[in-house]
């Protein structure tokens, strides 16, 4: 049976999982304890954020890219790194929500995605999330469902977006269509019809560029992890020719099922549509080049699936940037562009639940997937299950 639109599952159930997410901008891990009541719905009971330490950071960027020196060995103590910096986030909720173990019934751990490949090089290609479940199930005594993209690639699917069927369920309305934009390190768009249109389906994508390309030119000018609230950016000028130029990329107009990440958008990718300038802007200039890619590439993208709909939510880190939501409110004038704090779930904090809602569903032994958004032959169960 295909997964519904909504989070449904067995009625009679109110348990509490844990969802731990780290993404394309490598700036930490968010965390999030979640009870899900008698009618389905999440509550967020705790939340929990901590920043990769700078070495760990660099470690992740590094290994997104062949480096050709013991990649096997520097993966495996980076993906120690990662699960102990998820174990200390665990142990974080436990003590704020005052959860035992016992009242957990699994973690939903995503990992860091250092390569993601579907379709590529064999037909079947790959998605690859560093990190050891095993250690986060041993830190922490409670069972972990991690690799959930796997199954979706192998599948013939893009394994991404896994989001947009948790966020239908969540922010769906009975009579009108919704949109939901997350801007983690890579954006992605979530277009939900109304729960009432039964004839609709829902449509998600990544969309192209989100924090990770602002957050990369930030650091390296600033030494600042990312542009707080697009000061930096609102301070300086859009270029016109290399705006034109990073739009040119075939990726945002292809049609979906598509995915995309730093395999693509990347520091060289930048890089070299900057050496086609034939000079060196400013830094600031820059960076208000690709918060207008980022707001640009966004905007369109909802222009094309997004009819009949009256608002944008936003979640994601780049909610909390106040000029990227200006520009994406300028270029969608028909539409409210809020944060999703305005349908009760903070912007930090969405993602995360999705993969703590992704853990249930595999514990359930129900699909996570959506066909219709990642391309895969058929809805699957996701996740590998790591028993505490």
């Amino acid at each position: 049976m295909p997964p519904s639109n909504t989070l449904s599952a067995n009625p009679s159930f109110n348990d509490c999982y844990i969802g731990l997410m780290s993404g394309t901008s490598l700036d930490g891990v968010d965390g999030v304890a979640v009870r899900f009541d008698a009618q389905q719905q999440p509550h967020v009971v705790a939340y929990a954020n901590q920043t990769f330490p700078g070495a760990l950071r660099q470690e992740l960027l590094d290994l997104n890219s062949p480096q050709g020196i013991n990649e096997l060995h520097r993966a495996a103590l980076a993906a120690n790194a990662v699960s102990n910096a998820y174990a200390d986030v665990v142990q974080a909720l436990l003590q704020q929500s005052g959860l035992t173990t016992n009242e957990v019934t699994a973690i939903g751990a995503h990992g860091q995605t250092v390569r993601h490949q579907p379709q590529l090089h064999d037909g079947t290609g790959y998605t690859l999330q560093l990190q050891n479940p095993a250690l986060l199930a041993e830190r922490s005594g409670i069972t972990v469902v991690a690799d959930l993209r796997s199954r979706d690639v192998a599948a013939g699917g893009q394994g991404a977006p896994l989001v947009p069927a948790f966020h239908q369920g969540l922010f769906g309305r009975a009579d009108q269509g919704s949109l939901v934009l997350n801007i983690g390190g890579i954006a992605n768009l979530s277009v939900l019809p109304a729960l009432s249109d039964e004839s609709g389906a829902v449509i998600g994508f990544d969309t192209g560029p989100g924090n990770a390309l602002m957050d990369w030119w930030c650091l390296q000018h600033t030494g600042k992890a990312y542009d707080d609230g697009g000061q930096w950016a609102a301070s300086g000028q859009v270029l016109d020719a290399l705006l034109q130029q990073l739009c040119a990329e075939p990726y945002f107009e292809q049609a979906p099922p598509k995915s995309t990440g730093r395999d693509l958008l990347n520091p060289d990718w930048l890089q070299q549509h900057l050496r086609a300038l034939g000079y060196t802007p400013q830094p600031q200039d820059v960076q208000a080049t690709l918060t207008a890619l980022t707001a640009q590439t966004c905007a369109a993208a909802v222009q094309r699936f997004g009819t009949h709909c009256d608002a944008l939510l936003v979640c994601g880190g780049g909610a909390l940037n106040t000029e990227l939501m200006r520009q994406l409110q300028a270029l969608l004038p028909e539409l409210h562009v809020q944060s999703t704090a305005a349908r009760g779930m903070p912007p930090l904090q969405v993602e995360a639940a999705a993969f703590a809602w992704l853990a249930r569903q595999a514990m359930l032994g129900l699909p996570g997937n959506l066909p219709r958004v990642t391309g895969a032959r058929g809805p699957r169960i996701l996740g590998a299950i790591y028993p505490a």
